[in-house]
């Protein structure tokens, strides 16, 4: 229970106390060092003398004097606010100034994450060190988004941090010019943040509410800012739609629910009504990018009353048109689906030929998770079951694995399956 309130404490206050270092120091790795050597001074203090009633306040105290005694022996300079920010205790009864709190949470994260999302970066770069550094996903969560192995994105963190250190960055709120590319990758960010809640990528469960639930609190204040961004607006949508299946797509004991069973009563029909009605007004702007579409295919799936009922005729043209505006693998996996759903599974099988060779999607569970389901609906079980063996094989998520285990029994296969793969 401890362990479960210190998580939620570092959930919420890492970022502002990045925020509050950063606005003193400037060098984001010196910065992130700082805090996780706080964060480990909390794990090993709190569960002993309880977690003070300012948590923020503490660490920032604690991560400012780790920073002065790095900065220190590394002979180097440092700010007089850090300097007596460090002078002062660092325990419950120590109030913040008013440049570490915020009156709003979520404005002090856009705030940070625009402020990381730093040109001297590629957007790619920008958006994986603003998820592990404001975000706090963990390095496997983000190299899973970008479907690549853990230490190639340990490797691509660090050149990260490297060339903010040696293009001399600073952390300053951009130019009007510069604030739409910013925005942009902030609503990677927040996408990204939102599907790791909605589907986690390992671990017991199959959903974090609360992380979901934290990216749409950000978006939403995102879309206040820029009510007229049709991106922005797009992006609450989606995440509005989706989200609103949560409740739906698992059971009691964590089991994965699959779209075709799950009871659509527990559909939040509020959310979903909220989220079509953002991308009513939206889409006839003009403007469509790939947050509009992918809301757009959301709302047809939600707006059916049941899985028989869905216009996958539809969903179908509209991952042709997410395929020309944003390609990937995952939009190849989830049109092939659709294409399969209206002409047949050897279509939709044809479609994720090209993804067998490719060597970043040989690693990834969910390719023969689908073509596992579309040679099932093909009718060739051997097959099918080689390739839900596979996906259970590479997946770390233990309610998908149970899923996929349990999809080779409905086949008839009873062999004994290797645990979930590390790697």
């Amino acid at each position: 229970m401890v362990q479960h309130t210190l998580e939620d404490v570092w959930r919420r206050e890492a970022p502002h106390v990045l925020g509050a270092l950063l606005r003193r120091h400037g060098d984001l790795g010196d910065c992130e060092d700082a805090i996780q050597e706080a964060a480990a001074a909390a794990a090993a203090q709190w569960p002993i003398r309880g977690i003070p009633d300012n948590p923020r306040a503490w660490l920032i105290r604690v991560a400012s004097r780790r920073l002065i005694d790095r900065v220190r022996a590394d002979s180097a300079r440092i700010g007089r606010e850090i300097l007596e920010v460090a002078r002062q205790p660092a325990d419950a009864s120590v109030t913040p100034g008013p440049d570490e709190v915020v009156r709003d949470d979520a404005d002090d994260t856009l705030r940070l994450l625009v402020l990381c999302c730093h040109p001297a970066l590629s957007r790619s770069s920008q958006v994986a060190l603003s998820l592990r550094a404001v975000s706090g996903l963990g390095v496997e969560q983000i190299a899973a988004a970008y479907l690549v192995p853990a230490r190639t994105m340990t490797q691509r963190l660090t050149r990260a941090r490297a060339t903010l250190r040696e293009a001399g960055a600073r952390f300053a709120m951009p130019s009007g010019e510069e604030l739409p590319a910013r925005v942009a990758a902030v609503l990677d960010v927040c996408h990204l943040v939102f599907s790791e809640g909605y589907t986690r990528t390992s671990g017991e469960a199959l959903v974090d509410v609360d992380l979901a639930e934290e990216a749409i609190r950000l978006v939403r204040k995102l879309h206040v800012a820029l009510p007229d961004h049709d991106e922005v607006t797009g992006a609450l949508a989606l995440m509005l739609l989706t989200h609103a299946r949560s409740a739906a797509r698992a059971d009691a004991s964590g089991d994965l629910i699959p779209l075709a069973e799950q009871d659509r009563s527990r559909w939040r029909h509020d959310l979903i009504a909220e989220g079509v009605a953002l991308l009513e007004r939206t889409l006839p702007r003009g403007h469509v990018g790939r947050y509009q579409l992918q809301a757009a295919i959301a709302a047809v799936h939600s707006e059916a009353r049941t899985y028989e009922a869905t216009d996958w005729q539809q969903i179908s043209l509209l991952y042709a048109m997410l395929s020309r505006v944003a390609p990937g693998p995952t939009v190849t996996l989830n049109h092939a689906v659709a294409v399969a759903m209206v002409h047949g599974p050897e279509s939709g099988l044809a479609m994720l030929e090209p993804l067998l060779t490719d060597s970043t999607m040989q690693r990834h569970h969910r390719l023969y998770a689908v073509r596992a389901h579309l040679l099932e609906m093909n009718d060739d079980a051997t097959a099918a079951a080689e390739q839900y063996r596979r996906a259970a094989q590479l997946t770390t998520s233990l309610p998908e694995q149970r899923y996929l285990t349990q999809r080779l029994r409905d086949l008839g296969d009873t062999g004994d399956h290797p645990a979930v793969c590390s790697g």
